[in-house]
């Protein structure tokens, strides 16, 4: 491990000296940042150069509040001047895209998408439309695990594709969310029977392969294959990868084919956090165990558990927010509330502090401040350093499990009723 941990650091140091070459080209070359289009904004990893406001409230720096129907836990999604989320009525026989107006908060699409005759069970602490959609121009990909998925055209509404084929038991609900890119659109299904993952054409949702997980999970018990990851896709010397965590494992495969590349065996079920690609290293939260956080270096083929993994840690980690890397330091806050910093090319901790209430949305990195929000309602907003500091904190009436997005220098933050954005 040491010999990779030399190899990283010299590779961070070579990254720093290129950046600092072409900083100015970049700043030069750099249009205004892109839309907030998927799970965890445009590099799905909760970062955005925006400038936030720091101190709100559910009526201080609204700019308006718009209520949302039903019940839906998917994040809000933005391309140009709109909004789109999911919301689904609680007993999941009503699928609904819904897009708000971004300047004026008005209801622009409240969408019907897909109607389920007899849903299967889902947790109350779940909903039937907890998968965040993915958006480009023109188009939204909507997402409702077993129960269907669509692509909607965002200027009308109208359904361009639907695909309801897919067998698998959520048996908790839906969580993962769709992934494009190119003309592909990504899907995990890591049910309590079947797990596979799948790539479909974009433009008209037939399927471009499919790929059982191939996991030797110990049991048969569904319910410790079950997770609900969303993938990333990275690229490593020169070949992209498509990194699809699971339960016990984690597997790298080739977006082309969908073929395996390398896997990594950390135990652990029901994961949900994003992996993130930093510093040379995928970060992944496998949900539970003494390995349920871990850093892996993605060169290889085959098993590289014992090669790659440059470090590993079970102390308090969250099983459903997922993590920020940024300045070689990881931030997470885990389901109870513990806040923890770690060296993010070690895994040492640099400090841990407890906060109050249950969180399941993922943190948001805007400059040097960090937002978490909790399901009571608790919006903390504290300083990513290598100190504890909190810079503000307000109470809203409803809670969260959405995450946050952003749009130019506004916040948008769907909580169980309302979404608002805030300036």
């Amino acid at each position: 491990m040491s010999t990779l941990l030399s190899s990283l650091s010299s590779r961070v140091i070579v990254y720093y000296l290129l950046f600092a070459v072409t900083s100015l080209t970049v700043v030069e070359s750099t249009c205004a940042e892109p839309f907030w289009n998927q799970f965890r904004g445009p590099n799905g990893d909760g970062e955005t150069s925006a400038t936030l406001p720091t101190e709100f409230s559910d009526t201080e720096k609204v700019t308006w509040k718009a209520a949302i129907h039903d019940k839906g836990w998917s994040s809000p999604v933005v391309w140009g001047k709109q909004i789109w989320l999911t919301t689904a009525t609680e007993d999941g026989k009503k699928l609904y895209a819904v897009c708000v107006k971004a300047d004026t908060g008005v209801i622009e699409h409240d969408i019907l998408v897909l109607e389920v005759a007899e849903p299967r069970y889902c947790h109350p602490t779940n909903s039937y439309a907890s998968c965040t959609p993915f958006i480009e121009e023109g188009r939204i990909y909507v997402h409702f695990g077993e129960y269907g998925t669509a692509c909607l055209d965002t200027a009308t509404g109208e359904k361009l594709w639907e695909r309801r084929d897919f067998v698998c038991e959520d048996f908790r609900g839906p969580a993962s969310s769709p992934v494009v890119a190119g003309d592909r659109l990504f899907l995990l299904f890591d049910g309590i029977d079947n797990q596979y993952v799948v790539a479909l054409d974009k433009h008209t949702g037939k399927t471009l392969w499919k790929t059982n997980r191939d996991i030797d999970y110990g049991t048969e018990e569904g319910d410790l294959k079950k997770a609900y990851c969303t993938p990333t896709l990275i690229e490593v010397e020169g070949q992209q990868q498509l990194i699809c965590p699971a339960a016990i494992e984690t597997i790298a495969y080739n977006p082309e084919d969908g073929s395996e590349l390398w896997r990594v065996h950390h135990e652990g079920m029901n994961a949900a956090a994003r992996p993130i690609y930093e510093n040379g290293l995928v970060y992944i939260a496998a949900g539970e165990g003494d390995m349920s956080l871990l850093a892996v270096a993605p060169e290889g083929t085959g098993d590289i558990t014992e090669s790659r993994v440059a470090w590993s840690t079970g102390k308090a980690v969250p099983h459903r927010s997922s993590q920020i890397v940024a300045n070689d330091r990881l931030f997470m806050i885990n389901d109870s509330g513990v806040i923890s910093c770690l060296d993010a090319l070690t895994g040492e901790s640099i400090w841990v502090k407890r906060s109050t209430g249950e969180y399941w949305a993922s943190p948001l990195l805007a400059g040097e401040n960090l937002y978490f929000l909790s399901k009571e309602g608790l919006v903390l907003v504290i300083a990513a350093g290598d100190e504890y500091q909190l810079v503000a904190e307000k109470q809203f009436p409803a809670g969260f499990n959405a995450s946050p997005a952003v749009i130019d220098d506004a916040l948008i933050l769907r909580s169980f009723t309302h979404l608002y954005r805030i300036e």
